[in-house]
């Protein structure tokens, strides 16, 4: 059997933490990037699919090419051959992904001494890696790593829909930076620090080595946040409940 990175040694409860959040999300929006890739795609109630013309599909490959090259050197994107546009970077993002947790899964259940997983959707891996989370936090190198890669995915799958996720300023200063940079994000139920120079001292972070990433206090730490911020708990809980975005 497998043992620990280091004996006696588990994951920072932070990590195991985010890769709660960040797959929850992923799982979550995932399927949408089907929906936007071919909106309206179903036939006609009644009406058979017509049959692909002949080379078609070497036509499609080709508009692919010539898009990416467009956007590259332009930032345009290019309509297809028939009625919808390519959506190449949508495409391009649900190739990623679906790479991504495939790979992630069978890295997974490599290091951990598990047989090689049955073939699965991605939301089905992502859930499976899910389970495993207890196994994962025995090994702090995987953790991070397991947390790094599905952080990248779900920003990735964010970015791509172009989703704006609902802010809400809250009071008192930042614990860490001093700055009045609190925010409330209902989505996650939580607040974070959107300083973007803000880096506290816990080395398990993932503020210590990712410049996007930002600082954050789950619905657990709400009282310990109020505390040493300024901040009210009860204002905490009204942001979570409020649907307005404000700016950063």
């Amino acid at each position: 059997m497998d043992t620990p990175d280091t004996l006696g040694v588990v994951a920072d409860e932070r990590v195991v933490r985010d890769i709660t959040l960040w797959t929850a999300s992923l799982v979550r929006q995932f399927p949408e990037l089907a929906e936007e890739l071919a909106p309206g795609r179903s036939s006609p109630a009644g009406t058979a699919p017509t049959a692909p013309h002949p080379g078609r599909d070497e036509l499609i490959r080709e508009e692919r090419r010539e898009a990416l090259l467009l956007e590259q050197r332009h930032g345009l994107s290019v309509p297809g051959h028939g009625a919808a546009p390519i959506r190449l970077h949508i495409s391009d993002a649900i190739r990623d992904i679906t790479d991504g947790v495939v790979e992630l899964e069978e890295a997974v259940c490599a290091r951990l001494g598990l047989p090689r997983p049955r073939r699965a959707g991605v939301v089905e891996r992502l859930r499976r890696v899910a389970l495993l989370l207890d196994a994962i936090a025995g090994h702090p190198v995987l953790a991070r790593h397991v947390r790094d890669e599905i952080r990248r995915m779900a920003r990735r799958c964010a970015r791509t829909l172009g989703d704006s996720e609902t802010v809400v300023r809250v009071s008192g200063r930042c614990p860490w930076c001093d700055s009045v940079s609190l925010r409330a994000f209902p989505d996650r139920r939580a607040v974070l620090c959107v300083n973007p120079a803000c880096v506290c001292t816990d080395e398990a972070c993932g503020c210590q080595d990712d410049a996007a990433y930002r600082h954050l206090w789950p619905e657990a730490e709400w009282a310990e946040l109020a505390g040493a911020s300024g901040a009210r708990t009860d204002e905490i809980e009204a942001a979570m409940d409020d649907t307005k975005e404000t700016s950063c």
